[in-house]
């Protein structure tokens, strides 16, 4: 029997996959989401058995969740901030610590789902977090305000590494990355749920309802998984051929390279840094276009679920655009380094348009250059979490992306701290513009730190090899 990954070492086994499912990958990484469906229908799975996919289901269902609760106070930020009277600094200062948060508790949610295992460590996140969001409908004061999305930031965390290593545990590798991009896509399906439902419940029920509602949704995942999930080992629902399927891989080796031994590469750099500039731009559309859209066109609660479902719709778009085109380009026999850097250089083009977006003569030319933005926000992330693996061999990527998601949730923290006081001071123009460049500089630091992209060359210590 092989032996049982970790939370941390699943990250490695599991970044590529991600960014293959949910984003896209080249044709120098294997394929995506298609190939890899294929590829399962080419193994006959029929008579395998498929329970790991109900499993796989309560993982899209908790994401889902996931989002749907961190959007809840962006689709309400226009209603609340007059209800209780915060101004563009106080909010932003809010969603810093959510971000802050976030960052904080993703350094220790792995090993505590490590040590508690996924049956328990997982539905314990959950209920924490389901009490953070519930416990914003007590609060009425910014401070409060700050003290609960810190509270559901900082647990919220747990999410995404229990969900990758129940999928570790669940799915054999050549079906992990199908796995993980359906989990993974319940971020997308979160973010449009919110401003869908959110509008109406607060109408008839009040603002507090928005917040206390998920918290029954979280209860019910909670009673499900609870009831469904074992081991695969262990489960009566699995049967031997189907065990045998998701245990046929050999074990994974042993070597983890440490942090530290990758900040003196200059292709760890070319990734973080990258992040560090654009992951704040994905959260200033989570959490600042719907007080735009209030301020600029007068939106009210009734009125703005529509144009945030659009723009995330539109995103959802991108996500897969985006490592289509690289895909596309390396089926026509184009280098790594081409079919990376062109995708990423035609991302970072079609973002641009948005820095004129407070200029736009009419709500609707403003969403859908929100949109068209956030599509390509999507379309850059995929190509550059794609970009760790053509930097790095395998068992250094997850550690790579972990230096970088780091650095990407202090940008999006100092964004936060900042955003609301370019607002009240200046106006929304200066985050438009930062929001519509970051990434034409971002490609521009990768193609000076990697000119080539070429992979680093590690040794089983983490020490470059001559």
């Amino acid at each position: 029997m092989e032996k049982r990954p970790t939370a941390a070492d699943e990250v490695e086994a599991a970044d590529q996959a991600m960014g293959a499912a949910t984003l896209g990958m080249s044709g120098d990484q294997g394929a995506g989401i298609g190939a890899a469906a294929a590829e399962l229908a080419q193994e006959g799975l029929g008579a395998v058995g498929r329970y790991r996919w109900v499993i796989c289901g309560l993982l899209f269902f908790a994401t889902t969740v996931n989002y749907v609760d961190r959007n809840v106070l962006a689709v309400l930020s226009p209603m609340l901030q007059v209800k209780i009277g915060w101004t563009n600094t106080q909010y932003g200062d809010i969603n810093a610590a959510f971000t802050m948060a976030y960052a904080v508790g993703l350094l220790f949610a792995g090993g505590l789902i490590d040590r508690f295992g996924t049956r328990f460590g997982y539905p314990v996140f959950m209920a924490l977090w389901g009490m953070a969001s519930i416990s914003h409908a007590f609060v009425s004061t910014v401070t409060g305000f700050r003290r609960a999305r810190m509270a559901l930031g900082l647990f919220e965390s747990g999410n995404f590494p229990a969900a990758i290593k129940t999928t570790a545990e669940w799915f054999p590798r050549k079906e992990r990355s199908l796995a993980i991009g359906l989990f993974n896509s319940g971020s997308n399906v979160g973010a449009i749920l919110a401003p869908l439902l959110v509008p109406v419940i607060t109408i008839h029920f009040g603002w507090q309802a928005a917040f206390c509602i998920t918290g029954v949704l979280e209860l019910i995942w909670i009673c499900f998984w609870l009831a469904i999930y074992k081991k695969p080992e262990e489960h009566p629902r699995v049967s031997k051929a189907e065990l045998n399927y998701i245990m046929s891989d050999p074990a994974d080796p042993p070597a983890k390279i440490p942090w530290l031994r990758l900040f003196p590469y200059p292709q760890t750099w070319a990734f973080s840094v990258a992040k560090f500039l654009t992951d704040p731009v994905w959260w200033f559309w989570l959490f600042w276009v719907a007080p735009y859209l209030a301020k600029k066109f007068g939106m009210d609660i009734k009125h703005i679920g529509l144009p945030l479902i659009v723009i995330y719709c539109m995103a959802s778009v991108g996500s897969i655009g985006g490592g289509w085109i690289a895909s596309g380009l390396a089926r026509m026999g184009w280098s790594t380094n081409m079919c990376r850097k062109l995708a990423l250089l035609i991302c970072a083009v079609l973002v641009l348009p948005v820095t004129v977006a407070t200029k736009a003569p009419g709500e609707w030319s403003a969403v859908l250059l929100i949109g068209l933005a956030a599509a390509a926000h999507q379309g850059f992330s995929a190509n550059l979490f794609a970009l760790s693996g053509d930097l790095f061999p395998r068992k250094a990527v997850g550690s790579v992306v972990g230096i970088g998601g780091m650095l990407g949730a202090v940008g999006g923290m100092l964004f936060q701290w900042a955003a609301g006081r370019v607002v009240d001071h200046w106006s929304y123009v200066p985050l438009f513009i930062y929001a519509g460049t970051a990434y034409v500089l971002a490609i521009g630091l990768i193609q000076l730190l990697s000119p080539r992209l070429e992979q680093a060359r590690l040794d089983g210590d983490g020490v470059a090899v001559a």
